[in-house]
């Protein structure tokens, strides 16, 4: 099978998303201009730099989460996990604009060191970002897309201890999960480890 996108694929569901899977979750928290707080799962996202390190969400549409980053600067990402599934997949109703998820799905919070926007509290790991890019995309006719993408740099990163072992974030310990296509979901429960070519058979390099 061959399709092109613009002509569709003709088939009952769209391949798109569950080729380019599994995509971890950008569970994203951010306050607003009145300091009200917003909290929202995003499948559209990625570590897009390590040094300095930079997250990036898309947003289709200018959703709460997209434009609340673009006005404040700030956002936070807590890691999804098999626990708190459920709780991530409230946080992905629509809300009205004002309206705190954290308090809408019974979610607690706890509040970050350098930004604004609170955390998740049950979250095992969180990433305190600054907004340094946030842009429409466009396509490759030059018009928009009515898709926003925001890139942060992170500032301030919590772990919770019982997931470090061997000076490792342990994934499965955390019970990692990450959206496939459809309605479909993961979580890491086996990992396997392979060197690099230029590892020279040695342990793989920190970073």
């Amino acid at each position: 099978m061959f399709y092109e996108p613009r002509n569709g694929h003709g088939l009952p569901w769209d391949p798109f998303k569950a080729i380019v899977a599994p995509r971890p979750i950008g569970w994203i928290s951010t306050v607003d201009a009145l300091g009200r707080v917003n909290l929202a799962p995003y499948s559209y996202f990625a570590i897009v730099h390590n040094a300095p390190p930079m997250i990036a969400f898309g947003s289709e549409g200018m959703k709460h989460s997209a434009a609340n980053a673009r006005a404040t600067g700030e956002f936070v990402f807590s890691l999804a996990t098999r626990d708190l599934f459920e709780a991530m997949n409230a946080s992905s109703g629509n809300q009205a604009e004002g309206v705190s998820e954290f308090e809408s799905a019974g979610i607690a919070a706890a509040p970050s060191r350098l930004v604004r926007p609170p955390r998740v509290a049950g979250s095992p790991a969180a990433l305190e970002c600054r907004v340094v890019h946030a842009m429409e995309l466009h396509d490759q006719e030059g018009r928009p897309s009515n898709g926003f993408l925001t890139v942060g740099q992170v500032v301030g990163v919590h772990i919770d201890q019982r997931c470090l072992r061997d000076g490792r974030f342990d994934m499965v310990a955390a019970g990692t999960i990450a959206r496939c296509g459809y309605r479909d979901y993961v979580e890491v429960t086996a990992l396997f480890e392979a060197l690099r070519p230029t590892d020279g058979g040695a342990f793989p390099p920190v970073g």
